[in-house]
């Protein structure tokens, strides 16, 4: 008997650890994602990041806590489409807004749960000052929100004899958050752009609930025995998303500019091309790693930098090769912030295309801008904060200063050859010796005949002389 009662006892200790998974497997896994800052590149990386643990872990549910004034259409467009294909129930819990590209989002989720107070639509397009975009904005935005609502589908049903869809989302309610002259009957008239409270939300529709925290929107739904998993971003991954954030881009296209305008304004390679490179590395190589710069693109800036560098330096005057560089560069910024295929924009939206032209061409002529400022009246600045960061102290002659070689005054007068060209700096021979020299006036070509006209610092001034001036012999 005290046999069988062992045996019995070390059965059950056996059994139970199988009882414990199979209540453990019951357990709902919810995978939960937090929007809680403007729609931005970051948040679309963070998306498909979250989507894919999700699962991995095999969750049950993916839940979007939210709260966002809106943010950059595209980006929103590319997120709903990822929550409408997405084989795991998607909820988003409103905890305070959901405006613009927030209403967007929230609209292509499965469910919609929102806290007391909270608010949802008001999705017109508009620009980074906050003005309305053309029509031609909102008639998209308006299409992309009423098929999102349109995708939960509805019920048919017969009204005055006729069969129509009474849709769970009403599509035109969509429409109207976008744009004010859309009516809806007993909800909005034509002059207003339509938000929907918590409870005018669940009235018509667009909200299958109220609920303070997470918490109780999970008890709402009858899920007790649960396990939350958060999505948290890794460091690498926060670093990439601060990068491609459009402003973070303006400013890294300004220090490009920047660099490379100060390393014009200095003899040799130094310090400002090295910030200008790091800055390229740094605007492109988190684009390349969002998928959106591709090898091409990055050879096409480099081209473009070719191309000045060969006007400022080897080719006279500014021509082809300038224009060409600076378009190929301005082309190759644009197109690393455009999610395009080669040169197939049919699903970029237009206003994708407009917002990378307007950081680009934008950060251009402020890094142009500020550059020339800076140069001329911080650094050259006489008097005020920043005059001890250049030399203002001056070594008179008359005081027994003489820092540089003084013997090619005598050539004051004397002729000789270009032995380079001038434009307007370059090299001259008179006699059998060669001299550093400076244009007065045109450029002057190798191989013609110029006159020293003056010496100022040790560089002497030279013109073209007339045909039958001939150069002095050695």
């Amino acid at each position: 008997m005290s046999r069988l009662l062992i045996v019995i006892y070390l059965s059950l200790f056996a059994v139970l650890p199988v009882f414990g998974q199979i209540e453990d497997s019951t357990k709902t896994v919810v995978y939960k994602l937090n929007i809680k800052e403007d729609i931005n590149p970051k948040i679309w990386r963070d998306t498909k990041n979250a989507f894919i643990e999700a699962d991995s872990t095999n969750a049950d549910i993916m839940l979007i806590h939210m709260n966002t004034y809106g943010g950059l259409v595209y980006i929103a467009d590319s997120i709903r489409t990822e929550i409408l294909n997405s084989e795991i129930p998607v909820y988003v819990f409103i905890d305070n807004n959901a405006a613009s590209a927030g209403a967007l989002i929230s609209i292509a989720c499965d469910s919609i749960y929102m806290r007391k107070g909270a608010n949802i639509g008001a999705a017109t397009v508009v620009n980074q000052t906050g003005e309305k975009m053309p029509d031609k904005y909102q008639s998209y935005m308006r299409s992309t929100m009423r098929s999102t609502a349109e995708s939960h589908g509805g019920d048919t049903i017969m009204e005055n004899g006729k069969q129509v869809v009474k849709w769970h989302r009403d599509p035109t309610i969509a429409e109207a958050m976008v744009d004010e002259s859309v009516v809806v009957e007993g909800i909005v008239d034509s002059t207003k752009i339509l938000t929907f409270t918590t409870s005018e939300a669940i009235e018509n529709g667009y909200c299958e609930g109220e609920a303070e925290n997470i918490t109780e929107l999970l008890n709402n739904l009858g899920i007790d025995n649960y396990e939350i998993i958060e999505y948290k971003p890794t460091f690498i991954e926060k670093i990439i998303g601060f990068l491609v954030n459009p402003a973070v881009s303006g400013l890294l296209i300004m220090a490009i500019i920047g660099g490379i305008y100060f390393e014009m304004q200095s003899p040799g390679i130094g310090f400002p091309l090295a910030i200008a490179l790091l800055a390229a590395v740094a605007y492109f190589s988190p684009l390349y790693l969002e998928g959106l710069a591709n090898n091409w693109e990055i050879a096409l800036f480099i081209v473009g930098l070719i191309l000045i560098a060969l006007e400022v330096f080897v080719i006279p005057g500014f021509g082809i090769a300038g224009i060409s560089g600076i378009i190929i560069v301005v082309t190759s910024l644009t197109l690393s912030l455009i999610n395009n295929v080669d040169f197939d924009f049919g699903h970029v939206p237009t206003v994708k295309i407009a917002s990378a032209m307007s950081i680009v061409l934008g950060s251009i002529i402020v890094g142009i801008v500020g550059s020339y400022y800076i140069t001329k009246e911080v650094f050259g600045a006489q008097t005020g904060a920043f005059s001890h960061l250049s030399l203002k102290a001056t070594q008179e002659v008359s005081e027994g200063y003489v820092a540089v070689d003084i013997s090619t005054k005598n050539l004051v007068g004397s002729t000789g050859i270009a032995y380079t060209v001038l434009r307007p700096s370059g090299k001259v021979k008179i006699g059998s010796k060669v001299f550093d020299a400076m244009s007065t006036f045109d450029m002057i070509e190798k191989g013609e005949t110029v006159v020293v006209t003056r010496q100022e610092s040790a560089q002497l001034h030279v013109e073209k002389t007339v045909d039958d001036e001939q150069p002095m012999d050695s």
